[in-house]
C-alpha cells in the first residue's frame, strides 16, 4: 500500500484484528456482488469504503423512482440508468481506487461458472430464488464463500455458506431447489427502508471480516432479524447428505 492508502485505511490498520496484513488482503481481494438494490447498495458501498480492490457488480435492472426509498447507491438524477453503472458512479465518488466491473445482466449457470472462480467471495443480494440457487451452485462447485442476505417487510435473514469447510451446509441444504417458493418481492409486499440497510451492512461486515482473515461464526447458522422488536434469533443449520448440490455424490 502507498502512503495515501495507509492514511485512508488507518482506522482499519489500528485494529489488532485487521492491521496492515488484513488491510492488504482487502486491497488484493475481488468480490462478486449479485444485485445492487436495497441490500447490494450498502454492501457495495461498504466494501468499496473498506478498500476491497475489485468489485464485480451484477444486476439486470435500471434505477426506478420507487427504488430510491431504500437503494442508497442510486440518486434521483440517475433514474433510468443501469443500476450497475449508477453504483459504479457512487463507488467512484467514494473510493476511486476500487476497480468496478459492471454486468448489466441476470447471471445464469454459464456466466457464474466463468465469474465465480475469479473472485474471493460472493455476496448474494438478489431478489429471486432461481438466481440464488445458481449462485450457490457455482460457489459450491468452486469452493468460494457465500454471504447471503434477504429482507422483506420488517424481517431479515443473514447466513454464511463456506464450501471450503467440509461441514458447512450450502444454501440448497436450507432452501431446497425443488421446493420453489412463491416469489416474495418488495414491489408487492413492501419493505421498511432501513431494514435493507441493516441486513446489507451485516453482509458487508461478514464479507470484510472473512476477506481480512477473520473467521465468521455464521458459517452453519441462520440469523433472523425482527425489525419490529429489534430481536435477533439464530438457528443452527445442518449439511444434508442428500443435498442435490453439496451432498455425497453431487460435489465434484
Amino acid at each position: 500500500m502507498n502512503d495515501a492508502q495507509l492514511l485512508r485505511y488507518s482506522r482499519h490498520i489500528l485494529l489488532d484484528e485487521v492491521g496492515i496484513e488484513g488491510q492488504q488482503r482487502l486491497v488484493d481481494s475481488h468480490v462478486l456482488v449479485v444485485g445492487v438494490g436495497g441490500l447490494g447498495s450498502p454492501v457495495a458501498l461498504y466494501l468499496a469504503a473498506s478498500g476491497v480492490g475489485q468489485l464485480t457488480l451484477a444486476d439486470p435492472d435500471e434505477v426506478d423512482l420507487t427504488n430510491l426509498q431504500r437503494q442508497i447507491a442510486h440518486t434521483t438524477a440517475r433514474v433510468g440508468q443501469a443500476k450497475v453503472l449508477s453504483a459504479r458512479e457512487a463507488i467512484a465518488a467514494l473510493n476511486p481506487e476500487v476497480r468496478v466491473h459492471p454486468l448489466a445482466e441476470r447471471l445464469d449457470d454459464a456466466r457464474l461458472r466463468d465469474i465465480v472462480p475469479k473472485v474471493d467471495l460472493v455476496v448474494d443480494c438478489c431478489d429471486n430464488f432461481a438466481t440464488r440457487q445458481a449462485v450457490n451452485r457455482a460457489c459450491v462447485q468452486h469452493r468460494v464463500p457465500l454471504v447471503s442476505g434477504a429482507a422483506i417487510r420488517l424481517d431479515g435473514q443473514l447466513a454464511v455458506y463456506d464450501a471450503r469447510e467440509s461441514s458447512s451446509p450450502c444454501y440448497a441444504c436450507v432452501f431446497p431447489p425443488e421446493a420453489m417458493p412463491e416469489e416474495v418481492r418488495c414491489a408487492t409486499m413492501g419493505v421498511l427502508a432501513p431494514l435493507v440497510g441493516v441486513i446489507g451492512t451485516l453482509q458487508a461486515l461478514e464479507a470484510v471480516k472473512m476477506l481480512a482473515g477473520l473467521p465468521s461464526r455464521l458459517v452453519g447458522r441462520l440469523q433472523m432479524f425482527d425489525g419490529r422488536g429489534l430481536r435477533v434469533d439464530e438457528i443452527g443449520l445442518s449439511k444434508r447428505a442428500d443435498c442435490p448440490v453439496c451432498g455425497a455424490g453431487h460435489l465434484g
